[in-house]
């Protein structure tokens, strides 16, 4: 197959290219990664009559530490995340869920930017974007706005982003100490998009209860789904085997919503997810109090 014609156009600049988006709005597309876009492209299951090539914008791929926070330029590849000392130091959930997306051949391609802003629901990215309370920045020529990842994924392959707006950055907060993460999924083969997977992060305070729990499912609902009432149930105890069991029995049963698919029925899924968290959250509470690395 091949695309629908369109213009071409390959900025040098971020203020270029937001001119361009103001200019062209609904009728653009910008092209990052192109791991999606391109295939979505080449099937016209998407025509734009205009394509912003982000590739040749240098000041949108940085990853830095700024006290507290990372930040992240959009256009940073995966691949760079993937192997990258401060990532692995301040935010190990996101390292260890890297070499779960797709091929290396992707990641070497694929922007963090481009994943968040595609919005597939089968998608690590933006499971670990609201596990980890991520804020993103858009711009756009008129200026620019933070948004909590909470609020940024509002549907299947949609965002809060208006027309003119562009990802620029990502900003992930520090883990707080004592806490732990797990990130597990299943899929039909490696690199394949996985039929159920979760986020897992646990902090406990000095006496070894549950302060803080989060649960992030991908795969389960029209987006990134955060299973709050799971989470809460953990939080202010012990977390041994029942209470594990019942959070996840909670989360599988009563605040996912998979569609199911041809590798995985509904039951199965919701079947996957109890046992990927009652396994994700054994090893994040291990983690939390030092017992595994």
């Amino acid at each position: 197959m091949k695309p629908a014609p369109f213009e071409y156009y390959a900025p040098h600049s971020l203020d270029q290219a937001l001119e361009l988006i103001r200019g062209y709005a609904d009728d653009a597309k910008i092209l990052a990664g192109g791991q999606s876009l391109v295939p979505a492209m080449n099937f016209r299951v998407v025509q734009p009559s205009v394509l912003v090539d982000i590739n040749r914008v240098p000041e949108l791929s940085y990853i830095r530490g700024d006290g507290d926070v990372l930040r992240i330029g959009a256009m940073t590849r995966e691949r760079q995340l993937e192997f990258d000392l401060l990532i692995a130091k301040r935010t190990p959930l996101l390292a260890e869920a890297l070499p779960f997306i797709a091929h290396p051949q992707i990641r070497n391609r694929g922007t963090i930017g481009g994943s968040l802003v595609n919005a597939d629901p089968a998608a690590e990215l933006p499971v670990l974007m609201l596990a980890l309370n991520a804020r993103l920045k858009a711009s756009k020529v008129s200026g620019e706005r933070w948004m909590e990842a909470r609020d940024f994924f509002v549907g299947m392959f949609t965002t809060a982003l208006e027309p003119d707006e562009m990802l620029v950055e990502i900003e992930l907060p520090a883990m707080p100490t004592r806490t732990g993460w797990s990130f597990m999924e299943v899929a039909p083969r490696a690199g394949d998009y996985a039929m159920m997977g979760v986020a897992a992060l646990i902090t406990l305070d000095e006496k070894g209860n549950c302060m803080q729990a989060k649960l992030v499912y991908l795969n389960a609902g029209d987006g990134p789904v955060d299973a709050q009432n799971a989470a809460s149930l953990l939080q202010g105890e012990r977390l041994g085997d029942a209470l594990i069991e019942s959070s996840a029995k909670l989360a599988s049963e009563s605040e996912i919503n998979p569609f199911g698919n041809i590798h995985a029925s509904v039951d199965y899924q919701r079947h996957l997810a109890k046992v990927l968290t009652q396994r994700g959250l054994r090893q994040a509470v291990q983690r939390a109090e030092g017992t595994l690395q």
